[in-house]
């Protein structure tokens, strides 16, 4: 079967749409379906339900949706491999970060590294949901969470260790909670995805209350780094970690004599790519950066 057709299909059961499709693969949508068309006379099946709301896929879609995702994932890696060839490290290297992790942390640390590794092109995605490293959606991730498949290895980096901040206008405004209990009579910031890792983050709503239901949140945000700009504000009272918090010196640390929860901060790949010379370059340069941070955390405990 001719590859063009099938990564017009691929494209298209991954997305649903032939627009979106299209922009994936930098064709026309015009383009995508004739592809797809031609591909489903060659097979003599509908491969797709067409509706108002986008596209299905049939049995028969379905069926080859599976084997395509295999072929991605297989073309990832022989590209992946190809360039890994090289004696020096080069070619583009897929970084996924959480959002805040990212954004505040790692961006601004990334400067010597793109200068040293000319050859060698960072595609960050910062996201807080995971991706499939098994898949080669990304070839390597910075978790706040460990990983749960045999098939990654990963090296933990550092813990990251969480307190409550307000805003020095907050404060003014509604006073210093002397306790966990006198969080009840204050304005809360909280993470508001439950279906994120990231959703333990929300220490505020629980501190004091093992017993009790959760405070309720008077902000929910699904990202940390708008949680962030949130407490600045002055808008309440959250949970976030001490790196982030330390980037806006006038936030002030709340119920600083009660101990935060703390994340395990892993640099994880797939075992196939264990020989990358791109993640090997990228990993030392993390694990020598961060280590201020490792020490710091660990004089701490």
């Amino acid at each position: 079967m001719d590859w063009d057709k099938l990564r017009s299909f691929h494209a298209a059961a991954e997305t649903g749409s032939l627009t979106a499709a299209g922009a994936e693969l930098e064709i026309s949508q015009s383009a995508v379906s004739r592809q797809i068309a031609a591909l489903e006379q060659q097979l003599g099946v509908s491969l797709f339900q067409r509706h108002a709301r986008g596209l299905a896929l049939t049995d028969a879609g379905y069926a080859l949706h599976k084997s395509t995702q295999k072929m991605e994932t297989a073309a990832r890696s022989a590209s992946s491999a190809l360039r890994d060839q090289q004696e020096t490290p080069q070619g583009d290297l897929i970084v996924t970060a959480p959002v805040a992790f990212g954004s505040t942390w790692l961006v601004p640390r990334l400067e010597e590294f793109v200068r040293d590794h000319p050859e060698l092109h960072l595609d960050l995605r910062l996201d807080d949901r995971e991706y499939d490293l098994l898949k080669l959606e990304a070839e390597c991730a910075v978790r706040l969470w460990p990983a749960d498949k045999a098939d990654l290895i990963q090296r933990k980096l550092t813990n990251v260790k969480m307190s409550l901040y307000a805003a020095p206008s907050y404060l003014k405004r509604y006073g210093a909670p002397d306790s966990p209990d006198d969080l009840d009579q204050h304005r809360i910031i909280s993470y508001g995805s439950e279906n994120s890792p990231m959703q333990g983050v929300n220490w505020a709503e629980r501190i004091g209350r093992d017993d009790q239901p959760a405070r309720q949140a008077h902000l929910k945000v699904n990202n940390v780094f708008a949680m962030l700009r949130a407490v600045e504000a002055g808008i309440g009272i959250a949970d976030l970690p001490d790196y982030m918090a330390a980037t806006v010196p006038s936030l002030v640390k709340i119920l600083d004599d009660h101990t935060g929860p703390s994340f395990e901060l892993y640099f994880i790949y797939p075992s196939d790519l264990r020989r990358s010379k791109r993640i090997a370059t990228f990993r030392n340069y993390l694990i020598q950066t961060i280590e201020p941070m490792r020490r710091a955390n660990a004089h701490l405990s």
